[in-house]
């Protein structure tokens, strides 16, 4: 409970500081980086069981949090099948959390707007708080080392654009060091 208080802390207080220098833009950059909570949570689409962060540590990790009540999560579950595609599966992961309290109605919208890559669901949402979620959709970017480097809250076309420019920048990052 102490590493959810701190990292929510931590994360408020560098959403904060730079909410003003993000302006009009929904990605805000983590400096210094923020190790993500762990967490683990069942598969729903495209893995079996359960999976946990700690099975993505290596590799640069997208977790995008949506719900099937979510207008831009249309679109932007698709964008992001196409960023999966792009990009090497041994080297960076993309993972959606569903936080629909109904399993069904996450069902129902993957039918309507298929995903490529894992699908977990959080029905209670204790996930979602833990990386203190406040809006939909909502992606955080983690780097090999599995700490926050960019949150992307909300969607609007053009935005997939920006996370490629960023996971290439980290696949530089991890091929040099």
């Amino acid at each position: 409970m102490k590493a959810v208080i701190w990292f929510c802390s931590a994360l408020l207080l560098s959403l904060n500081t730079m909410a003003s220098a993000a302006g009009g833009n929904n990605t805000i950059k983590v400096d210094p980086p923020i190790p993500a909570p762990e967490w683990t949570l069942p598969a729903i689409e495209n893995a079996e069981g359960e999976l946990s962060l700690s099975q993505f540590k290596g590799k640069i990790t997208y977790i995008d949090f949506w719900a099937s009540w979510c207008g831009p999560c249309r679109l932007s579950l698709p964008a992001l099948n196409k960023l999966h595609a792009e990009f090497d599966a041994a080297k960076v992961q993309f993972v959606a959390v569903s936080i629909d309290v109904v399993e069904e109605d996450a069902w129902d919208f993957l039918k309507r707007y298929a995903v490529d890559y894992p699908v977990v669901i959080d029905t209670e949402s204790e996930i979602a708080r833990m990386f203190a979620v406040d809006g939909m959709p909502s992606g955080y970017l983690l780097d090999a080392d599995g700490r926050v480097r960019e949150i992307h809250v909300g969607y609007k076309s053009g935005d997939e654009m920006k996370l490629a420019e960023s996971i290439r920048n980290l696949l530089l990052e991890m091929d040099a060091s």
